[in-house]
């Protein structure tokens, strides 16, 4: 079984879903969660994982955490010996996100309330950095938090960026069209 659906099979989406959403985890669409945010789409966050690629032992950064279902998969991906950083923008999403990972017994992830700055440049580097809402250029801030080598998945507009940061700190990107995210703020 590849690692992705090992993860997926781990890590039950509606364990990360409002209540009232329960009924529709399996329908691959994005859901509400409040607050203007969504549980996005099983097969974007399947392909935004396979394009991230993250490896056992590895540190990420998953920036728009919301529930902590793409955080919980991460962690899962990375295993006991990586470490998730989530980080979400609006407050009571931290505690969903926080609470629900808890739950699902999620013990390589903290979950931070973002501040004016983009990212956790206090944290860095990061390995791998997971982008889940739309920036409207590639984001130069997240690029300076990426280790070399390392990752960086992120949506900008309506296509998804792989950038990827040589050992040297020389940056590659290649973009896929046709997806829709929430805005980053």
């Amino acid at each position: 079984m590849h690692r992705i659906d090992e993860a997926f099979a781990a890590v039950k989406r509606r364990h990360f879903l409002p209540k009232t959403k329960r009924a529709l985890s399996f329908a691959d669409a994005p859901l509400s969660i409040g607050y203007g945010q969504t549980n996005s789409q099983p097969y974007t966050v399947r392909l935004l994982l396979e394009w991230l690629d993250p490896r056992p032992g590895e540190k990420v950064q998953d920036i728009g955490s919301g529930s902590g279902w793409t955080t919980a998969l991460l962690a899962h991906l990375v295993g006991s010996q990586g470490y998730v950083h989530a980080v979400e923008k609006v407050p009571e999403l931290v505690q969903f996100g926080r609470e629900n990972c808890q739950k699902a017994g999620i013990k390589n992830a903290t979950f931070y309330q973002a501040g004016d700055e983009l990212g956790l440049p206090d944290k860095a580097p990061f390995d791998r950095i997971l982008v889940s809402a739309a920036a409207d250029k590639l984001p130069g801030r997240l690029l300076e938090q990426l280790a070399a080598p390392g990752r960086l998945v992120v949506p900008v507009q309506n296509d998804v960026y792989v950038v990827d940061k040589n050992a040297s700190g020389r940056v590659s990107k290649t973009s896929h069209g046709g997806f829709a995210f929430v805005p980053l703020r």
